[in-house]
């Protein structure tokens, strides 16, 4: 059996992720297809992401992708998580995963509204449905609240989880919104703030054409060997939140080959990928909190020392935003109110690191310029960074 060590792995990481200054790209697209999907459900967090990897950093280029283009979609897909995929990558992410959370969301709406008790059904959630999609056709595009104005259905309210401690009362526009979403019919179209807010205008949307999910969980173990192994069977299963069965099925269908990884365990590759990849040239990096090279696998063990997880993960699992150098988390970064980013080492790196280091913070302070950054996961310390 091949063994590829902890080093390795962290010289795969550098030069797949595209971190490695002479792995960047000036392609959006790239970058997201690199990384398979990024995490979206903090907005700032998408943006950093790219931009960490890009040789020539910036917003205007990750939205018109998002917006303009329409490269890049966004998907409630891997742990009921709102990801961002390439056009490419998406009709697999929805197979795969996205369907099955549609499902479960749009169960889980019918449920509230039979509790609420007063004869919402799914005849009147379809009726409802139509009647917002018809309103934001004729807009074009419109927050929540304008399709609330322009669709009474979308104002009533009901009593969720009735009976218990949890009872009260909330409005359906969001949850409505949310399971169109879900299904592809509508989609997230520019923020009514600048590129960190999370309060989305939205438009109309195709869903993507119906796809075997077998086929379609083997594409995206395929494409996440390539990006993140080698992995483990326990790795993919958190990071998309299938079950062990279609884990192993996918993983089975994608050709995946063993391998021996430093901590003992067997790891798994894509089919061929085992050879040894010369190291990059030393390389540093500020990555956002939600950053997939930090979450792309359940055990971190290999970039991660065990002695900095307290500092830079909150209690639900949700790392804040790091510092890297040459493929190990070595410290955590923050902006204070005033725009000062400011960071500290949790490991002793040496004089070249603390100086790639700083060089890439001045790079991320120069084009994020006046904008606020605030994660929305805060971590002990990022909270303690940023005073």
């Amino acid at each position: 059996m091949y063994r590829i060590d902890d080093e390795q792995r962290r010289t795969r990481l550098g030069r797949r992720h595209l971190l490695a200054a002479s792995g960047r790209t000036d392609s959006v697209v790239a970058v997201a297809d690199a990384l398979v999907a990024l995490h979206a459900t903090d907005a700032a967090t998408l943006h950093l992401s790219v931009c960490a990897r890009l040789s020539d950093p910036g917003t205007a280029v990750v939205e018109r992708a998002l917006y303009d283009d329409i490269a890049l979609v966004r998907l409630l897909s891997m742990r009921n998580t709102l990801f961002t995929v390439s056009r490419e990558v998406a009709p697999f992410v929805d197979a795969a995963n996205a369907r099955a959370v549609a499902a479960r969301e749009r169960r889980k709406l019918l449920k509230h509204l039979r509790e609420d008790g007063n004869g919402l059904d799914e005849r009147w959630l379809a009726d409802t449905e139509a009647e917002t999609l018809t309103a934001l056709a004729a807009r074009g595009h419109a927050t929540g609240s304008e399709l609330s104005a322009a669709v009474p259905a979308l104002r009533t309210r009901i009593t969720v989880f009735p009976g218990t401690r949890q009872e009260a009362a909330q409005g359906v526009a969001s949850r409505v919104i949310r399971v169109l979403a879900a299904d592809g019919r509508i989609r997230r179209d520019r923020p009514r703030g600048s590129w960190t807010s999370s309060q989305f205008r939205w438009t109309g949307a195709e869903p993507w054409p119906a796809s075997e999910p077998a086929g379609a969980r083997a594409e995206v173990a395929r494409r996440w060997l390539r990006s993140y192994g080698p992995a483990t069977e326990e790795d993919l299963k958190w990071w998309t939140g299938w079950g062990a069965r279609d884990t192993r099925a996918a993983l089975a269908a994608a050709g995946a080959q063993e391998v021996l990884l430093d901590s003992g365990a067997v790891g798994l590759v894509a089919p061929g990928d085992h050879d040894p990849e010369p190291p990059p040239e030393p390389w540093a990096a500020l990555l956002p909190g939600l950053d997939p090279s930090a979450m792309g696998w359940a055990d971190r063990g290999f970039h991660l020392p065990a002695e900095h997880r307290a500092a830079l993960f909150d209690r639900a699992g949700n790392v804040g935003p790091t510092v890297w150098w040459n493929g190990t988390i070595v410290g955590g970064w923050a902006q204070r109110a005033d725009g000062e980013l400011v960071w500290r080492l949790l490991s002793d790196v040496g004089d070249e690191a603390a100086r790639l280091i700083e060089a890439e913070a001045a790079r991320l302070s120069a084009w994020v310029g006046a904008a606020r950054i605030t994660p929305r996961f805060r971590t002990p310390l990022e909270r303690e960074l940023s005073g």
